[in-house]
Order: C-alpha cells, then structure tokens, then sequence
C-alpha cells in the first residue's frame, strides 16, 4: 500500500487500518476449517494449497502491520491512545501468526487427528474460530465508537461483545480439556512422536481463542481510558 494511501485512510478515521488488519486475521484463520478438512482426508496436495493462502493472508496482515507502525504519527490526535492502537495491533497478528504456525506444523509432519477424536475436533476448531469472529465484530464497531464519543449505548454494544468473546474461550477450555482426555484414552495405540505433535495442536489450536480473548482485553482498556 501506497504512503498516500496510507495517510488518507488515517485522514479519514485511525482506526480504519485496525478493521482491515482484523479482517485479513479472521481470514486467515478462517482457512483453517478446509484446512483440517483436507487433512483429514489425507488430501495432502488440497492442504498444502490452503497452507499457501494461509501464509499469504499472514503475510500481507503482517505487512499491513509494520506499514501501520511506521504510519501513525506519534503527535497524531486520536481519542485513544497510540500505544493502545499499537499493542491492539500487535494482538491481532499473532492470530495470523498463530494460524500460519498450526498450518505448517500439521502439513510438515502429515498429522493425521484420529478418527474417533476428529468430529470433536473440528467442533474444537470451529468455537476457537468464532472468538476470533467476536472480538473482529467488535474492532469493527470502533467507527462508531468514535462518532459517539466512546460513550453511551455503543460502548455498551461492544462491551457485551468482549463478554461473548470471554464467553467463547471458556467453551474452548471445556472443549480442550474433553480432547486431551479423550487422545489419553487412545494413545497408547498411537505412534509416541505424534501423539506428542498432536498434544501441541490441540494447545495451539486453543491458543487462538486466547488471543482473541487478548484483543477484547486490549479493546476493554482502551474503552475504560
């Protein structure tokens, strides 16, 4: 993108850029569904293409993000603060990152979830993913809360969003806790390395509704300021 182009978005309101980065994250993750899909099935050429739109969604919120950096002037008036914009932005791109990780690690080793756990699994999945929904639906209200002045009725909108976020990560806990067991009734049956490997998905793949979890927080303090 452009410095010209950069600049005008930020003419035109400083959180713009925050909405595309977040919408390029939930992209991103997003791809994972088809991903474990493929993966499922063993379709590793399928898996490895989805991996590359992965990697590339992550790359362009990753480039987004250090154009977004040098951008915001430091004197720039906003009604929040630079540093809260900064380390919002920070958050949302681990989610990409985060993504891109599960992605290369799943399709470097071929790990395969095994078939009594991968309807749970995907389930497991698919909550982590509306998290990421969530807390993308309430960056995008950021607009608003800027026309009012962060007060009133909006703020109570996005507030109830960062509750529905919180809300999905606790699901996400449950969720993990039922998987590793069931993997630990079954593992003893299973190659020692990828039930090790398979422990680290099912870590990492929690990881996103932490994340997520971190940028309504982020989102929280900058409301409360």
């Amino acid at each position: 993108m452009a410095r010209n182009s950069i600049l005008g978005v930020f003419a035109k309101s400083p959180i713009k850029p925050l909405e595309k980065h977040i919408k390029l994250v939930a992209k991103c993750s997003n791809q994972l569904i088809p991903f474990f899909a493929a993966c499922t099935e063993q379709d590793w050429t399928t898996a490895g293409k989805i991996r590359k739109k992965i990697s590339k969604y992550e790359h362009d919120a990753d480039e987004l993000k250090r154009q977004l950096r040098l951008e915001l002037p430091g004197g720039l008036f906003m009604p929040v603060d630079r540093a809260d914009v900064l380390e919002l932005l920070s958050q949302q791109d681990k989610i990409a990152n985060k993504s891109k990780d599960i992605a290369g690690r799943v399709l470097g080793r071929q790990i395969v979830i095994p078939e009594s756990l991968q309807a749970s699994f995907i389930s497991y999945v698919e909550r982590n993913l509306d998290a990421i929904e969530k807390a993308a639906e309430a960056i995008n209200e950021l607009d608003d809360l800027l026309e009012t002045g962060f007060r009133g009725r909006e703020v109570q909108l996005v507030e109830k969003m960062i509750n529905q976020v919180d809300a999905i990560e606790d699901d996400t806990d449950s969720m993990q806790i039922k998987i590793r067991q069931d993997l630990l009734a079954i593992e003893k049956d299973l190659n020692p390395v990828d039930v090790m490997f398979l422990y680290q998905i099912i870590d990492w793949v929690g990881d996103l509704a932490d994340l997520a979890e971190r940028v309504g927080s982020r989102l929280e303090i900058m409301l409360a300021r």
